[in-house]
């Protein structure tokens, strides 16, 4: 089966600032992959590359088999979809009209929806709880209430392949972990997901690989266990942690200090 990802030595500058540097990767069908790295390490922008709204200076994307520079906008969003961390809504738009913008390549120019893409809108609001939303103007929700539609409209998407940039950004605690599991059940279905996250106990407990990203390259990938230890968090993070499991064998971050001083620079590109 073609992996629905695969990133073959990624650069990418703005101007003479590298922030991409030979970055390759595969995420198969039914996998959820956490990215996750240090403010300014470069997840925001690999993700944006990835998609095509950042051109590569170097290096191959593949999506479902195809080079992304051979396929057009459409044929793309079938293939895959992202929710970006700072996804807007400018307009009034009601919560199912968000979501329904999922099928849009679906869609010709004049098309109505078809049973089928009511099905698929109503099954995305149902699985992110968010039908009591459907003829509220997103206007009017807030920062999380906007983020589990944006969720429920790239479900609605049916693409391959989920891009998510901070998927739980303006979640509380419960719909975190709510979030993330609907995540991983939607994988478990055949999707595959690559999520950058911050939370990397949750990413931990949810994803099937992580993979670290620092100044542009990966410099750790593999299950989490083997990913998230004090070694990597120390020279990755600057943080001084315990890890350790609990009793339900999750991994837990126990945080002692700062060993080295932090960025400074705003995360404008991952």
């Amino acid at each position: 089966m073609t992996a629905p990802l695969v990133t073959d030595r990624i650069s990418f500058a703005y101007g003479d600032r590298h922030v991409l540097r030979d970055v390759s990767l595969v995420v198969e069908a039914g996998e959820f992959v956490g990215l996750i790295g240090a403010n300014g390490s470069g997840k925001t922008t690999l993700l944006r590359v990835m998609l095509g709204f950042l051109r590569a200076t170097r290096g191959e994307v593949r999506l479902c088999g195809s080079p992304l520079r051979s396929l057009t906008r459409r044929e793309i969003a079938l293939r895959a979809t992202m929710i970006q961390q700072d996804a807007r809504m400018d307009f009034a738009f009601s919560g199912r009209e968000v979501v329904a913008m999922g099928r849009t390549p679906y869609l010709g120019r004049f098309t109505a929806e078809s049973r089928a893409d009511m099905d698929a809108i109503h099954l995305a609001m149902r699985m992110t709880q968010t039908e009591e939303f459907a003829t509220r103007p997103v206007t009017e929700l807030s920062g999380g209430e906007r983020q589990r539609l944006h969720l429920a409209r790239a479900l609605a998407q049916g693409s391959s392949l989920l891009l998510l940039d901070e998927p739980t950004a303006n979640l509380d605690l419960a719909y975190q972990f709510e979030a993330l599991s609907l995540i991983q059940s939607v994988t478990r279905q055949g999707q595959a997901a690559l999520a950058a996250l911050h939370d990397i106990p949750l990413a931990a407990r949810f994803c099937d690989r992580l993979l670290i990203l620092s100044d542009g390259r990966i410099v750790a990938a593999g299950p989490p266990a083997e990913v998230v230890t004090e070694r990597n968090l120390a020279d990755y993070f600057g943080l001084k942690a315990i890890v350790r499991r609990d009793d339900a064998d999750n991994l837990l971050v126990s945080p002692l200090g700062v060993n080295r001083p932090l960025k400074t620079r705003a995360d404008n590109c991952g």
